[in-house]
């Protein structure tokens, strides 16, 4: 695309709610309380902890590294932010229903989390419980990329559906939130040309890189389990630095894959702007993921990718993506507090004497995974 083309693509872009100026006082930490999922216990059905996203808010408040007044409280994505990059046809499933009598099924929901029940509540039920707290996270993410821009950093706590693209979603991604993010940018702020995806949940991010096939302004990085869902081989030809685990890798492995391949990356490649999709199903025991890094192995795994793009000057976007079991919640929260510790986040930087790896404790393998559809 040309500088002209670009700029005529900037002036007709619709008015959004979601790039509002933010108050300096404010960390660019964006959450909403609308972000957690829960209705009569049907969350409960699926492996997902449909609330771990308050609960990190509630450990970051607890060490008082933040109070209510210092979040950005992230809006809901209308549908006009939505058709920036979803089809008018996709956006219509998502709120169609099967009439049968008096009752409305909702299949295509129903199908998308994974939550059969959902199948037999009222549609109008589906979309403000489940729908909503998805459009609120995917706005989130556009409002974090600005502010990640503008401050140099910023966390989405939610988000990273990184299995939703344009026109389909799956494994409990609605909304492709990481391709609007980065389209909102190159559309609206200038500077913004090239973007790079690190994409470190345990799975595939097949929605972004269906996105971002033919377009060369995206560098992707993607490490992930090789044998889980969603094995999206078409896919993968946007992936630009590829590295495929084993079932059970273990922390000093990982790490010195995730530390080889991100400086590599981004001397490939000097983006605009890094997109961090920090899923934390890579985490043992975690039933989807198959992998078995420690928590100490994902705090330090976030602190090598602030570190690469803090050394470079390249803004970060980070969101939280996939995690499915209970104290996900209290390692992202201090992932966060460590980033913060480190000087990564939340003010000046402190000395850095580049990367290195700290030894890690091996942790024991896993013998076998469920392989579910999931973020």
């Amino acid at each position: 695309m040309s500088h002209k083309e670009e700029s005529e693509e900037k002036k007709c872009s619709h008015q959004t709610e979601l790039y509002i100026d933010v108050p300096s006082t404010c960390l660019p930490i964006v959450y909403s309380p609308e972000y957690n999922i829960t209705f009569m216990g049907l969350e409960k059905l699926h492996p997902f902890d449909a609330g771990k996203w308050g609960k990190v808010i509630h450990f970051l408040k607890e060490e008082q590294f933040i109070k209510d007044e210092d979040i950005v409280m992230a809006r809901e994505a209308t549908e006009e932010d939505l058709l920036v990059v979803h089809t008018k046809r996709y956006l219509s499933k998502l709120k169609n229903h099967i009439l049968e009598g008096s009752r409305e099924w909702s299949l295509v929901v129903a199908t998308i989390t994974e939550i059969p029940p959902l199948l037999f509540l009222p549609n109008f039920l589906v979309q403000r419980k489940v729908l909503r707290p998805l459009r609120t996270q995917t706005g989130g993410t556009i409002m974090a990329g600005k502010l990640a821009v503008d401050r140099g950093w910023a966390i989405n706590v939610g988000g990273g559906f990184h299995h939703c693209s344009s026109d389909k979603g799956g494994g409990f991604c609605a909304y492709a939130d990481i391709t609007l993010a980065i389209k909102f940018l190159f559309d609206r702020m200038e500077g913004v040309a090239k973007a790079t995806i690190i994409d470190l949940d345990a799975h595939q991010g097949n929605g972004h890189e269906r996105d971002f096939l033919d377009d060369r302004r995206v560098y992707i990085m993607d490490v992930y389990n090789r044998y889980i869902y969603p094995g999206d081989g078409y896919a993968k030809r946007a992936i630009k630095r590829k590295v495929e685990l084993d079932w059970g890798t273990e922390d000093v492995e990982y790490l010195q894959k995730v530390e080889l391949h991100s400086e590599g990356a981004l001397n490939e490649v000097r983006p605009d702007v890094i997109i961090y999709n920090a899923g934390t199903d890579i985490l043992d025991g975690d039933p989807l993921g198959g992998l078995a890094i420690s928590p100490q192995g994902i705090i330090k795994r976030d602190e090598i990718i602030f570190q690469a793009a803090r050394r470079r000057g390249i803004p970060i976007l980070m969101v939280t993506s996939g995690g499915y079991q209970k104290k996900t919640a209290r390692i992202i929260a201090d992932s966060i507090l460590n980033l913060r510790r480190k000087g990564l986040i939340g003010g000046e930087a402190v000395d850095e004497a580049g990367p290195s790896l700290v030894p890690l404790m091996m942790n024991k393998s896993l013998s076998s995974r469920e392989t579910l559809n999931i973020i």
